[in-house]
């Protein structure tokens, strides 16, 4: 029990220190509510050659992240910096500030306690000559903080523990400059009372002072031009921490208290929380092709480390609430690369040469913009966006509407399946396995799926409502095709009652059940008695209603593959539009009960398990990507919409 009063009194004296924890503010006390999330999310990691690392801590848009050490292989410092660029990925230290006592080099020391809140890592760890407390806070893109705690009378030194593989150490003054040979380099800027000298390829810094806490500036530059005006900016940093701790601090609480509810469980508080944390720690600053901040799918999978355009608008529709510059930026890096007819192209990367514009996504850009204007009431990001949105709109009635009857079709610019399957966003679904491709009339980078989805067009009927409306609201006329109003009779099979695709050559359905079937409920195309007529489909266990609700294909397809990606298993995003198109025709009851199916059974979700790209329909167990954004974004909109008509 003492211990465990020690190690409390250790993390409130910490908190104490950057003056985050609670902060006199005319006589009455601000409580920093981070630290009512715990152990967030599981990123214990020491870096070793047999295991591959699934998750880091990075704020902020930086391209570096940490992981805390694992107790069985300890180390005392937060390991890295990793470098999170796709072409990359590298550990560029396995520890780059590791901390003990001067007169007592081989000291070992013990872990207490580990945490990662919301924006904070923090570690605390015990010897028979006293106990040292850290945090890190990253305060800026470039730079993390780390805040030291001593609790003894004994000078404190520094090292890093193995550097990575082609990494040159050099030091000038207080500062330890680690340069890898792509550009890339992580600087360390000690207070001037620390005395820095290098030794066989590293360093050793020692304070000259006996000084209860210390500070360390952990910075990266991507390129050798940067380094310079980093290392200036590491020195302002430590010059003025105070205000950056206590911006850090009001930054993190903003998001959190406008994410949160007053009426919800504590459990599903985490979850939003955690919802909010994996946002945040997949934004990336702008660099190289990657013109605008965004948020990339997830930091831990390094295909995922670009933009792509389905993503985007949904990490920016959930992002509008809490982070609307963010938003606004993840939307202008997507439209950086428009096409001149219109297209916006699937996804783009730091290095432009990668991007794909083969394809497209489905548009779902104008709920986005909408959600950012129902937050934010910006009128003038509508009057930016709206030349460029509805160019986008009109680019799928001109090159993806094979024989111009209005109802359009997922294609490609080259012609292959490949491209075109991509450009739904459900790479390999069922409904597309007997797809052919269709050269459209007068243009050569114009092909179409021989069918007609429905999920496309109910997104286009949504986005011909929201720009008419951001027609409405700058005052001019919209002036684009509008099929809206067909929509719902011409994709709805009454003999199976449910929405379908369609064949060109012949009209009929392609009947395979799936989720794209939710979308006309989503966007509120659909007429109540069409859903009335869905509702035993939707409702039968074993097809839609299954233990995670509403999957990609339906339960009993006999191609139904429990873990074939867009062949069974649950993607959130369809699940909410599940739930949330339920909601919109008056089944609110069961769009709760569904929700809590969700929060209840997936895998860890409450615990501190990362959010994953997609789930296990019957088990909730845990698939593909960890750290996983648009997960992520639909989480919160469940939340958000729990409980509410």
């Amino acid at each position: 029990m003492r211990k465990k009063i020690q190690t409390l009194t250790q993390i409130v004296s910490l908190f104490l220190l950057a003056g985050l924890f609670s902060c006199k503010q005319g006589g009455e006390t601000r409580n920093d509510k981070r630290y009512e999330f715990s152990n967030i999310i599981n990123i214990c990691y020491t870096p070793n050659d047999t295991a591959r690392c699934t998750g880091w801590f990075t704020d902020a848009g930086s391209w570096m992240g940490f992981t805390i050490p694992q107790k069985e292989n300890w180390v005392n410092g937060f390991c890295g910096p990793f470098s999170l660029d796709m072409n990359r990925r590298q550990w560029m230290a396995k520890a780059a500030v590791v901390v003990g006592y001067a007169d007592f080099p081989d000291l070992m020391f013990i872990p207490d306690s580990t945490s990662y809140f919301p924006g904070e890592l923090y570690l605390s760890s015990s010897s028979p000559e006293g106990i040292i407390t850290q945090s890190l806070h990253f305060v800026d893109s470039t730079t993390a903080l780390l805040s030291i705690e001593n609790s003894s009378n004994h000078v404190l030194s520094f090292t890093a523990d193995k550097w990575g593989k082609d990494i040159r150490i050099q030091n000038e003054h207080n500062t330890v400059i680690a340069s890898h040979t792509s550009g890339e380099s992580v600087i360390l800027t000690f207070p001037a009372d620390v005395n820095v000298a290098l030794e066989s390829n590293n360093y050793l810094a020692v304070s000259k002072s006996t000084d209860k806490n210390t500070l360390v500036a952990i910075s990266f530059a991507t390129t050798t031009q940067d380094v310079l005006a980093v290392r200036q900016n590491s020195s302002s940093i430590l010059r003025n921490y105070k205000e950056l701790l206590v911006k850090n601090s009001e930054r993190w609480n903003g998001y959190l208290n406008k994410v949160l509810r007053e009426d919800m469980k504590a459990e599903y508080d985490r979850i939003a929380v955690k919802s909010v944390v994996t946002l945040i720690s997949n934004w990336r600053m702008h660099r190289g092709g990657l013109l605008h901040d965004g948020i990339v799918p997830s930091h831990a999978v390094g295909y995922f480390v670009g933009f792509w355009a389905w993503d985007s608008w949904r990490f920016s529709a959930a992002l509008a609430k809490f982070e609307p510059e963010l938003a606004k930026s993840n939307i202008r890096a997507m439209f950086d690369y428009q096409q001149p007819d219109g297209m916006v192209i699937d996804c783009i990367y730091t290095d432009p040469s990668e991007n794909n514009a083969r394809d497209s996504k489905p548009p779902l850009i104008c709920w986005a913009v909408d959600e950012i204007f129902t937050h934010n009431n910006d009128t003038a990001f509508i009057t930016e966006m709206y030349p460029q949105l509805l160019s986008y709109y009109k680019w799928w009635y001109k090159k993806r509407d094979h024989d111009s009857n209005g109802f359009c079709e997922f294609g490609s610019t080259d012609g292959t399946v490949e491209a075109a399957a991509w450009e739904s966003g459900m790479d390999n679904a069922i409904r597309f396995d007997n797809a052919k491709m269709l050269k459209n009339k007068g243009y050569d980078d114009a092909w179409s799926f021989d069918q007609e989805s429905v999920d496309l067009n109910a997104y286009l009927a949504l986005e011909c409502k929201l720009l008419k409306k951001f027609a409405t609201i700058i005052g001019i006329e919209f002036d684009g095709p509008d099929y809206s109003n067909q929509v719902s009779d011409y994709f709805f099979d009454t003999e199976n009652k449910f929405f379908f695709d369609r064949r060109i050559s012949d009209g009929s359905f392609v009947t395979d059940f799936g989720c794209e079937a939710y979308t006309p409920l989503w966007t509120g195309v659909a007429k109540p008695e069409q859903v009335e007529l869905m509702m035993p489909t939707l409702l039968d266990s074993t097809k839609f209603s299954t233990y995670i609700p509403f999957p990609t294909v339906a339960a009993d397809n006999p191609k139904y593959n429990p873990k074939g990606y867009w062949r069974g298993p649950i993607w959130l995003d369809q699940t909410y539009f599940a739930i949330k198109g339920l909601r919109n025709y008056g089944y609110s009851e069961l769009a709760d009960n569904y929700t809590i199916q969700v929060f209840e059974r997936l895998k860890g979700l409450k615990e501190d398990a990362p959010i994953h790209e997609n789930y296990g329909t019957h088990t909730g167990e845990l698939l593909k990507a960890p750290h996983f954004s648009w997960s992520s974004s639909h989480l919160l909109m469940m939340y958000d919409e729990y409980g509410r008509e």
